[in-house]
């Protein structure tokens, strides 16, 4: 059966709310009634509407099957993370008559902060993710959790060539704005108030070459402290702020 094990209250609950089909959901041993009440479920039996298969086992089984102690006592068994494409996410910002706001990933691979990133595009109510296909994170039961359950409500697309992707963007408009500590612009100085696209770079060696030079705009965030950088996730939730900030006026 082809499946993703996710794990953690809030991705489990989130994974119940958005209709993802769960195959099996398993409990920790004798704290099985407060899991359920916080994952959305009453009891093990009252559960007619979802039709999960739920059962109880040990804690130690379930770090074994999450593969993390980071449980909280739930795990489940659903249908894996379903991709969309950036046709959709173009299609998800015309239908809700707003100028086109996505984040572009080159090459994250720590699940933390693509966790973290998709939570703050979520918040922000951005309209989606591009990642590469290859030499970065996927959606994987560690996304779920730090994403804290925000990935079953955010469009993510995976492209074979993020610097194409970006020129394709470019003709159809959108403004592409790439996060730097040595660019140009201070962030806040730019105008968003137009179809956005914002890159961020990888966690070690920032954007590549290439991607730099397709960005219209490289964009730094001051750092006045000892400390001359910020965390990649960090980063994007600065400046998908700003972006909101100056939309909402």
């Amino acid at each position: 059966m082809n499946s993703i094990t996710i794990y953690g209250k809030n991705p489990v609950k989130e994974a119940i709310k958005a209709g993802r089909k769960i195959h099996k959901i398993q409990l920790s041993e004798g704290n099985e009634g407060k899991i359920l009440e916080d994952i959305g479920l009453k009891t093990c039996v009252d559960n007619k509407d979802h039709k999960i298969n739920i059962e109880s086992v040990d804690k130690n089984k379930l770090a074994k099957e999450a593969k993390s102690r980071e449980h909280q006592g739930v795990i489940a068994h659903c249908e894996p993370y379903i991709y969309s494409s950036v046709e959709v996410i173009l299609e998800k910002a015309k239908k809700k008559q707003e100028h086109s706001l996505m984040v572009i990933l080159d090459h994250i691979q720590d699940p933390q902060n693509l966790g973290a990133i998709i939570r703050s595009v979520e918040a922000v109510g951005a309209h989606g993710i591009i990642i590469p296909k290859k030499r970065a994170s996927d959606i994987t039961p560690s996304v779920f959790k730090a994403s804290s359950g925000a990935v079953e409500y955010v469009e993510i697309a995976k492209v074979s060539n993020i610097s194409r992707t970006i020129m394709d963007l470019q003709k159809k408009w959108l403004w592409v704005v790439g996060c730097e500590g040595d660019g140009k612009q201070e962030f806040y100085k730019l105008n968003y108030d137009m179809p956005t696209v914002l890159v961020m770079g990888n966690e070690g060696r920032g954007l590549s070459r290439n991607i730099r030079e397709k960005c219209d705009h490289l964009a730094k965030i001051p750092m006045f402290g000892k400390i001359n950088s910020l965390n990649v996730s960090t980063a994007c939730s600065i400046l998908l702020y700003e972006v909101m900030r100056q939309r909402l006026g």
